[in-house]
């Protein structure tokens, strides 16, 4: 079953699911218009951290491999600032790694599934997540591409993209005990690992 806001918010408030929480959706903040993050009716939406947001560059003659990942594939790029706020960009046709700001802590019984959020999707920017699986805790490296023909802006600190929570009943071995190799995710981009 998904959960719901009074849910997330007792999980957070009282067993630090999530940290730092928001426990209303801002829209808005300092007088500024910011792209939503923190609770709505059945999500929680995280933010992209100004810590750490790389992008694949082609190498000639390299190939990039999951099970050999070389991190000279991925170039640290510039957090920019103006009256919009701050900002990461991402080139046209690319595909980029950043972090969330939110450590999280996943209850034994619940795996998380993040989503876009359509403010980016109609920008062209296309959130590529896996799950957080039950018993998961860390910062959430972040996937991302842009699959338009145009740069576009992904902001820090700002909405990034949506969890939704799925209860069950508790699974025989939980992330934590089978000792994932993702677990304890610091809030830096987190390379491929087999």
């Amino acid at each position: 079953m998904i959960k719901n806001d009074l849910w997330i918010i007792h999980q957070s408030k009282f067993k630090a699911m999530i940290h730092p929480f928001v426990p209303e959706l801002v829209r808005e903040a300092d007088g500024d218009r910011r792209i939503s993050y923190g609770v709505s009716s059945y999500g929680y939406d995280i933010r992209l951290s100004d810590k750490d947001f790389r992008i694949f560059r082609h190498i000639p003659g390299t190939v990039i491999d999951p099970k050999n990942f070389n991190p000279q594939n991925l170039e640290s790029t510039e957090l920019h600032k103006d009256h919009n706020g701050s900002y990461f960009v991402l080139p046209a046709h690319s595909y980029g790694l950043g972090v969330a700001v939110e450590h999280l802590q996943i209850p034994k019984n619940v795996t998380v599934l993040c989503i876009g959020k359509s403010t980016y999707a109609r920008a062209g920017i296309i959130a590529n997540l896996t799950p957080g699986e039950a018993g998961w805790c860390g910062h959430l490296t972040l996937e991302f591409s842009n699959s338009s023909s145009a740069d576009c802006r992904i902001y820090a600190n700002e909405g990034i993209v949506q969890l939704l929570f799925f209860e069950g009943e508790n699974c025989g071995i939980d992330y934590q005990k089978r000792r994932g190799k993702y677990q304890n995710q610091s809030e830096e981009v987190t390379l491929a690992r087999i």
